[in-house]
């Protein structure tokens, strides 16, 4: 019988399991399922599915924005791939980006193009999912989640903001 690593050590797989039950898909979700049940109980603003999932949008994206200035900054700047200078000023930016993102994801005459723009700035930043991936570059000193969930994490986001755009 072979051993296993025992339950306490990280593990791969344990970082796929954290990513999809971590803070920005439980964002998503709950922002999007709490605006969906606000427009089911009549709030006029609220009412469809676009303005469910933008506002899960917003909110996962102001979450994002906020670990680029909070204790896991240097965790997101050793994730820029070192071909790439600068790599705080980088993570600020994209803070910044996301954050002014958000903002219009929630004002009607801008959510389009801020949809839009916040899907360019996810293809943008994709490079430092892979870097993190491959390095082995975690957060909180755990195990990075693996290229293939982050690959499908990345397009689940990138389908809801064209879903967005478009809708």
């Amino acid at each position: 019988m072979t051993s296993s690593a025992p339950a306490s050590t990280p593990t791969p797989a344990r970082a796929g399991v954290r990513s999809l039950i971590g803070p920005v898909p439980i964002a998503l979700v709950a922002g999007t399922a709490i605006t969906a049940l606000a427009g089911l109980a009549g709030l006029t603003v609220a009412q469809g599915w676009q303005a469910a999932l933008t506002v899960g949008l917003a909110l996962m994206f102001l979450l994002t924005a906020s670990a680029r200035f909070g204790r896991r900054r240097g965790e997101l700047v050793a994730m820029v791939p070192p071909v790439f200078p600068f790599p705080t000023a980088i993570v600020v930016v994209t803070g910044i980006l996301e954050a002014l993102g958000a903002i219009g994801l929630l004002v009607p005459a801008t959510h389009r193009a801020a949809a839009i723009c916040l899907a360019l700035l996810l293809v943008a930043v994709f490079p430092a999912n892979v870097h993190a991936a491959r390095s082995g570059a975690g957060m909180d000193g755990k195990p990075p989640t693996p290229l293939g969930l982050r690959t499908l994490e990345q397009a689940v986001y990138l389908g809801a903001l064209i879903a967005v755009a478009l809708g």
